[in-house]
């Protein structure tokens, strides 16, 4: 898939129509757009996802969302995006369109896509989505829904996204997980880019058939009981979606809120005169990092409550332990054992065959011989074989091999969790305390209630700060509601599993649910074989690429990718050449952003996508050491289309820009005039020469 070319019309800082040409050339993938800081850089990389995904866009990226919430809300934020001179001449309407071509749709046959999104200010209406096939709108989709499905199905996944459209500064966040939240996230678009998610979609689809088949099938009093677990879990699946909704309508109101609020502080604090404005901001950045620290510790001690349970249970934690041990190992030796046996019976057959040419041998030299290979074919190929040690032993649990991992994974996380607490619990103690005494200076600032001009301000302020509380309490109450929903589907689950079991299929489906049984379980022994082929394969493209980036050589000696359940939770670790594991909190800032280039990367590998990257400040936190490994290795062959927007001479520096000038295929300069900008195309070779006439 490439991008052909991108146009935006009156967006932000672009005038009228502005068009830009990103097509690449076989081993010239790279695509240069810049211009100084104001230019319109990060304005264009916002375009894109703006025209991909609409309101959805803050799922791409956290800096997105909270610039939303600072606005207000979306409709507030997307809004504001009429560039202000065609505002001024009277024009209300604004558009990004992206032509894609070489695009794959199954059962169509097209030269290229265009997507154009579109709003009206003087409407107010929402985004308006167009996805024209070769020119022309398409029988495929019927409203607005379709074609931002199409998007999702056949363009980018949003899960994804943040993958292909990223700020290199920012990137470091994928080194070090914040909140369970984030972790919940990553781990999602892991599972999509790792081609999980798809096989375990369809392997509900087979399972939600054979329901179907038992419904038919079951007695009235077996019937009744599984119509009433499914209904249950459509009804809390449709009650969750419901919330969700709610909790996304509150979160707006309370960013609206929260825009007046910081408003009407302001102005209290301009009628104080006791701090001046660039105080004020300094002071909301510092509440904001501490009000990160309190949420995540929060979340983080939150998450470890789950782990008490073991705590408490230790020495019976270490009794099973012990007994899922002995388990693997009986099964192994009992394994082991049939491979003697069928090895002796081959040997003694053998034996046997070439006996009958000498004629008669006794008996009893006949079983000493037999006793005695059994006994050498122990020793010299099963020598740590021991079949009396679990002889006696009862099969308990029974587990499976990838169930004892999980188990193991449990405990080493129950172990790890008391630093843990206590590091937490610090963070929480000494953020809530910044936070206190921000809010305290604050309050300082604002003007004693003097006047009624002062006094309505302030009750107007303490007024939504109330309903700003209420609406917390709403989005706290639905969440904790949510969390008790998802509880009583897993429950409601393993009931209908255990009827599922109990019903016999009548004679006329037998056969369907038979060939349905089968393909489950061939899906699921799939499942396993492939999330470990694409577990060693991530692990290995990580670490092959980790010790091409990084120039201290040998720092990661080691990559683990821990890949819970269907992809609902994935860990990467990294080991020092002692086998200890590396916390990457403790990395440079350079170390960690080639980290997230490396996982980006290997990542981008593993996915059938053949996506362009955009990348955004490319050459941000690097030494000269990491600048050229990541010019010369990473991003000529992380994508066959790579858009990179560097401040030049600061980001990348002439000596920098020689490294990939073999890679580039177009480059362009932003020009501004009047508060308007525009693109200029100019020969890659003249690239720096061209920008010093700026």
């Amino acid at each position: 898939m490439i991008i052909k070319s991108i146009e935006l019309n009156n967006f932000r800082i672009y005038k009228g129509i502005n068009q830009i040409t990103l097509s690449p050339n076989g081993d010239r993938n790279i695509i240069i757009v810049s211009g100084n800081n104001g230019f319109g850089k990060t304005t264009f990389l916002m375009s894109l996802v703006w025209c991909l995904y609409g309101k959805n866009m803050e799922k791409v990226d956290d800096l997105y969302k909270k610039e939303i919430n600072e606005k207000g809300g979306y409709s507030r934020y997307i809004g504001n995006s009429l560039n202000t001179q065609a505002s001024q001449e009277g024009e209300t309407r604004f558009s990004v369109s992206i032509t894609f071509t070489d695009v794959d749709i199954p059962n169509i046959t097209c030269t290229e896509i265009r997507i154009i999104r579109s709003y009206d200010s003087a409407i107010s209406a929402n985004d308006e989505l167009k996805i024209l096939i070769d020119g022309r709108e398409n029988d495929l989709f019927s409203d607005t829904d379709e074609e931002e499905m199409f998007i999702r199905d056949y363009i980018l996944p949003i899960e994804i996204a943040k993958f292909f459209f990223f700020d290199a500064e920012k990137i470091v966040s994928f080194a070090q997980i914040n909140t369970p939240e984030q972790r919940a996230e990553l781990s999602k678009a892991y599972s999509q880019v790792l081609g999980i998610q798809k096989y375990d979609e369809l392997k509900k689809e087979l399972e939600k058939i054979q329901d179907d088949y038992r419904k038919e099938s079951a007695q009235p009093e077996d019937r009744k009981e599984f119509n009433e677990l499914l209904a249950s879990i459509n009804t809390d699946e449709s009650n969750i979606t419901l919330m969700d909704s709610q909790i996304e309508k509150l979160q707006n109101d309370l960013a609206f809120l929260k825009y007046e609020v910081n408003g009407l502080q302001e102005k209290l604090i301009r009628e104080g005169d006791k701090m001046s404005p660039e105080r004020l901001e300094e002071l909301k950045s510092s509440k904001e990092k501490y009000q990160f620290e309190v949420n995540y510790s929060q979340e983080g001690l939150k998450d470890l409550y789950n782990y008490i349970p073991f705590g408490l249970v230790g020495s019976d934690i270490q009794d099973l332990i012990k007994q899922l041990n002995a388990e693997k190992a009986y099964r192994q030796n009992k394994l082991q054992l049939e491979g003697v046996e069928e090895k002796t019976d081959d040997v003694l057959n053998d034996l046997e065959e070439a006996r009958s040419n000498y004629g008669y041998i006794d008996a009893r030299i006949r079983r000493f011989y037999e006793a005695e290979i059994k006994r050498l074919i122990l020793k010299h190929f099963y020598n740590d074989f021991n079949a009396t040690k679990y002889e006696n032993l009862k099969i308990l649990h029974d587990f499976t091999d990838m169930q004892i991992d999980e188990f193991q994974s449990l405990i080493t996380k129950v172990k790890e969790s008391k630093s843990r607490f206590e590091d937490l619990s610090n963070k929480y103690t000494k953020a809530k305390a910044e936070l206190n005494s921000i809010d305290r200076k604050i309050r300082d600032a604002e003007k004693d209630a003097e006047g009624d001009y002062i006094q309505s301000l302030r009750r107007k302020k303490e007024n939504k700060e109330g309903e700003m509380a209420n609406i917390q309490d709403e989005i706290a109450r639905l969440n904790f509601k949510k969390e008790q929903t998802k509880d009583n589907i897993k429950a409601s689950r393993q009931k209908k599993e255990i009827l599922h079991k109990k019903i016999e299929v009548s004679n006329q489906n037998k056969a369907v649910d038979d060939e349905a049984t089968r393909l489950i379980y061939t899906i699921q022994k799939f499942l396993l074989r492939f999330k470990d082929e694409k577990k060693k394969a991530l692990e290995n493209k990580l670490e092959n690429k980790l010790n091409s980036f990084l120039h201290k050589k040998g720092l990661v000696h080691k990559v683990i990718v821990d890949i819970q359940g269907n992809g609902e939770d994935v860990d990467i670790n990294l080991y020092d050449s002692n086998n200890r594991k590396i916390d990457k909190a403790i990395l440079s800032m350079g170390e960690r952003q080639m980290f997230a280039s490396a996982l980006l990367g290997a990542l981008v590998e593993e996915t059938e996508l053949e996506f362009p990257v955009f990348i955004d400040s490319p050459m941000q936190k690097f030494d000269k050491y990491h600048s050229k490994n990541t010019l010369t290795k990473f991003y000529p062959n992380v994508s066959k289309q790579v858009v990179l927007f560097p401040l030049l001479t600061k980001e990348l520096t002439e000596e920098e820009y020689s490294l990939i000038e073999p890679h580039v295929n177009r480059a362009y300069l932003i020009e501004n005039s009047k508060n308007c900008s525009r693109f200029k195309e100019v020969s890659p070779n003249e690239l720096f020469d061209q920008y010093k006439k700026f």
